[in-house]
């Protein structure tokens, strides 16, 4: 059992890698020995990302690779370095966005398109791209997707990327029943609300935070650090026969949902 979070000899690919919860979950990756393509839309920040993470593990196991999930062709070139590795073992599509803030009725049809296919439709590309060569190597694999806890309930604010992310939970569930034949595990992460960048208009206030700290059993936000150990999890072979289910990290916000 000593080994049973060891990813040695194994490769990773981290979509939105470079910041918040893709980067802690990139570092993790690696500290347990997987090899990581640590991507973003820009090779810039790729790069000084999995700079970052060899300097702090003290090896150079991350790899910057610049890639827009939101870009079928890009999805596709970094399946195919990984491939170019050995061939990917564990996905992180994490690549997430939220272009609007407010009622749906303010949506213009450019961001709910963009919401839908960045968040859900890249999600889909990328398992299609990777999962015919995880078949024919024949070791199984690990695909695990960003969800949120904003899929559980209705927004006045997030509305569409609610939307988005429950349409996330059910593509996992579907491509777990397809999958699972050939020893391939889909499941999702669930974030309740994390102190990150991406969710800085949900918590970069004092009123509001006061009111959300208030509904967390543990008392606190949610930190990047917070998802590694469960994409970790997810990765090894700690949860082997664990597919099709959504994984939620809220610091127990959500326990009556």
């Amino acid at each position: 059992m000593a080994g049973l979070f060891d990813l040695t000899g194994r490769v990773a690919l981290v979509t939105g890698g470079t910041k918040g919860m893709g980067l802690a979950m990139s570092q993790a990756l690696a500290e347990h020995g997987a090899t990581v393509l640590v991507s973003s839309r820009s090779q810039e920040a790729s790069d000084e990302a999995a700079a970052t993470i060899n300097e702090a593990i003290g090896a150079d196991r991350a790899i910057g690779f610049a890639c827009h999930a939101g870009k079928k062709e890009q999805l596709q070139a970094i399946v195919d370095k990984a491939t170019s590795l050995g061939g990917a073992d564990i996905v992180v599509g994490n690549a997430g966005v939220n272009p609007h803030y407010g009622p749906m009725s303010d949506i213009s049809d450019e961001q709910f398109d963009k919401t839908i296919s960045t968040n859900v439709k890249a999600n889909n590309w990328l398992t299609t791209a990777v999962a015919p060569g995880m078949i024919e190597r024949g070791r199984g694999g690990s695909i695990m997707f960003t969800s949120s806890v904003a899929s559980f309930h209705a927004s006045p604010v997030l509305g569409t990327y609610a939307i988005s992310k429950i349409a996330v939970l059910s593509l996992m569930r579907n491509l777990a029943l397809e999958l699972g034949p050939h020893g391939i595990r889909v499941n999702a992460i669930c974030p309740g609300l994390i102190k990150t960048d991406f969710a800085k208009a949900l918590w970069d206030d004092p009123g509001r935070t006061h009111r959300a700290i208030s509904e967390i059993p543990l008392g606190r936000l949610g930190e990047a650090e917070d998802l590694a150990g469960t994409c970790m999890y997810l990765a090894s072979d700690a949860s082997k026969y664990v597919t099709g289910q959504a994984l939620t990290v809220c610091g127990g916000s959500f326990m009556w949902r």
